[in-house]
């Protein structure tokens, strides 16, 4: 699995720094700091980053030094392909990287052509290339990004703030500050619902759920499309999907009770409350309090593979024992790192104050039942995945090897289930958008009772780390100034699920958009430009960013396909051996099915791709279906076969063949 940066580039690995140019002489950025290159164009460097000249380039190299984000004023070239060549040549020397994919966005925030082009890397180096190329008229400026995956991940934030801050000479981005929206009427309202039927039609997604609020009423809920492929049966309000990481949102309103109840504070060490409660140091340890388990602030990375590689049926107390196995990797509050095992912590020991007696999972689940999803009238939404994969349910659906989207198995998802209170709850479209009137209302239900206090609600939504140069985390909630508005939300990622809420608190007005199909992503963030030019007499937008999103997941489709030998290579296939352990971690077996080699590792399996690399080496690549793929380097260890499997963020996982 690759990271998502900001501007959506494939990552991969550390290149050789010795051919990059020094940044001798370099000043360090105490703050954000607005610059200009040559040509005019206005960049951002971010807070300690350090910033150089290199003849036409300026080089922003990252506090570890290992990662470093070049811009270069290219002026007239050929196409986007030439200008990135050229920002190379001017960066450093030899020929600039093989190109793995070249994708377009439409013209925007000033540009008349955006071009993203990720280069090809080698399993070993752990680094990141990309380019973004930028044309105003004829002349081109061209973004770079050159160094360690990890840092990329870790720094993603000023990634972002760089990135979203190039504008041209004399662009003002479109601001609708201190407007007053329309009304969402039913002809706008239906404008809304044709835009998402339009968009899951062009990015092949089979169900949509939607709702829409404004002034404290809901005016629209229901849904577009099926539940399943090959299925009649049509999504509907009541439809149940998974939520992911909206669950957070969800966990952190437990908390803001709680708060109100007086069983727990917000800056209480979290040792007071829980002593059995560990990080990697006691130092660290002691420091945490209750805010800090859902800020993503701690300095704590991400440690996905850590379940999702895992053996099945681990318990929920799988989240500590992570933990107590974690260091950080950056300052408190320093920068955005976020942490699934810190959110899900956060609501096991909320579970757990409540009714102490039980064990730490079935505490939660209860305590999320009486405290939040029964007084909000949440009837749909359950923890439990026998439930909420019976009766009215959105199957998930994801890619397969060919770029046909097919309906999957939901037995990837079950991974999330010990980690719950951090993303694997079940909910409809009529449970979130009853949420998402409380976030609205200031805690106060639609009968006129208050759940939660305003000020506890609140404090979840203060500015806390940055995320990007508009946009802050606070405690399972982003803050976020769009187009001059202020917007809260949260997004949620599981294979085949991906969902979102918007509240608008100015306007009035929210809105739910639950999705179950991978390509269901890319119609998120145009919904909710959708939504604000409808509200506010945008600019035309959103069909356009819909129809460079479905360009963009066909051809990234296309090149994993192209990247890959499938079958794989036989004599790859045949040197596996059956069984390979990690100890203390999980185990990948490989086996025969169907006359085909499969592979599984934890929660992800399928049949098995291989991958020539440029160094020689061979990869094996998970080949199922889904958003999610294991890749794992073949080597060997003495005598013993092994399989390296690298996160893509700060991580290495080494399994070696066990004689089973």
């Amino acid at each position: 699995m690759k990271p998502l940066l900001a501007l959506a580039l494939a990552c991969s690995p550390v290149i050789a720094m010795a051919q990059t140019a020094p940044t001798t002489g370099a000043t360090a950025a105490a703050a954000d700091t607005p610059g200009t290159t040559d040509a005019g164009v206005h960049y951002v460097q971010p807070k300690d980053w350090a910033a150089d000249r290199q003849g036409r380039a300026i080089v922003l190299a990252a506090p570890e030094k290992d990662l470093r984000i070049v811009l270069v004023d290219v002026g007239q070239a050929a196409d986007a392909a030439a200008a990135a060549t050229a920002a190379w040549a001017a960066y450093r020397q030899g020929a600039a990287p093989a190109v793995e994919l070249s994708t377009a966005a439409p013209a925007g925030d000033g540009w008349d052509e955006r071009v993203s082009i990720a280069y090809r890397t080698l399993p070993s180096e752990r680094a990141i290339r990309a380019a973004l190329a930028l044309r105003k008229g004829s002349g081109w400026t061209v973004m770079l990004i050159d160094g360690a995956a990890g840092t990329a991940n870790k720094r993603s934030a000023a990634i972002s703030v760089v990135q979203q801050g190039l504008r041209p000479t004399g662009f003002q981005v479109e601001s609708f500050a201190g407007k007053t929206a329309h009304r969402l009427t039913p002809e706008r309202i239906e404008q809304l619902r044709r835009f998402v039927e339009q968009s899951a039609a062009a990015l092949e997604v089979p169900g949509v759920g939607l709702a829409l609020i404004q002034d404290g009423k809901v005016v629209w809920e229901g849904g577009v499309g099926v539940r399943a492929l090959g299925s009649p049966e049509k999504v509907d309000a009541h439809t149940k999907f998974m939520i992911a990481s909206n669950t957070k949102g969800l966990t952190t309103l437990l908390l803001s009770v709680l708060a109100d109840e007086g069983k727990l504070r917000w800056d209480q060490p979290v040792i007071d409350l829980y002593p059995s409660f560990r990080l990697g140091s006691d130092e660290v340890t002691r420091s945490v309090q209750v805010r800090h388990l859902v800020c993503a602030c701690t300095g704590l990375p991400r440690q996905d593979y850590g379940f999702i590689l895992a053996d099945a049926d681990r318990p929920a107390a799988e989240t500590f024992r992570g933990l107590a196995a974690t260091h950080p990797t950056s300052k408190f509050g320093e920068l955005f790192q976020y942490n699934n095992l810190m959110a899900s912590a956060a609501g096991y020991i909320g579970g757990a104050i409540v009714h102490p007696e039980m064990e730490i999972g079935a505490a939660y689940d209860r305590t999320m039942q009486e405290k939040v999803f029964s007084p909000l009238g949440m009837r749909d939404s359950s923890f439990d995945y026998a439930k909420g994969m019976a009766g009215n349910w959105a199957a998930p659906h994801g890619f397969d090897i060919d770029g046909r989207v097919v309906r999957m198995s939901n037995d990837f998802n079950f991974a999330a289930r010990p980690h719950r209170p951090a993303g694997a709850a079940f909910a409809s479209t009529a449970d979130m958008v009853r949420y998402v009137q409380l976030e609205l209302s200031g805690g106060v239900l639609p009968n006129g009772k208050r759940m939660v206090s305003q000020a506890n609600l609140f404090e979840r939504r203060r500015k806390g780390v940055q995320v990007g140069p508009d946009s802050w985390y606070g405690m399972g909630l982003f803050q976020r100034e769009a187009w001059g508005i202020p917007v809260v939300t949260h997004g949620g990622t599981l294979v085949g699920y991906h969902t979102t809420w918007f509240a608008l608190p100015e306007a009035g007005v929210g809105a739910v958009i639950l999705t179950n199909a991978d390509p269901g992503a890319q119609m998120l963030a145009p919904f909710l430009r959708r939504l604000v030019e409808l509200l506010y007499d945008g600019q035309p937008q959103a069909e356009q960013e819909v129809a460079a999103a479905a360009q963009r997941v066909r051809a990234e489709a296309k090149a994993k396909r192209d990247s890959v030998t499938f079958p794989g290579d036989p004599a790859v296939l045949a040197g596996l051996a059956p069984h390979y352990l990690a100890p203390g971690f999980g185990q990948i077996t490989i086996s025969e099915r169907n006359g085909a080699k499969w592979m599984k590792a934890g929660f992800v399996e399928g049949p098995i791709a291989t991958r020539a690399n440029a160094d020689g080496t061979i990869s094996i690549v998970s080949a199922g279906p889904g958003i999610i793929t294991i890749e794992a380097l073949v080597g060997k260890q003495g005598d013993k076969r092994t399989l390296t499997i690298n996160d893509g963020q700060q991580n290495e996982y080494v399994y070696v063949e066990d004689g089973r």
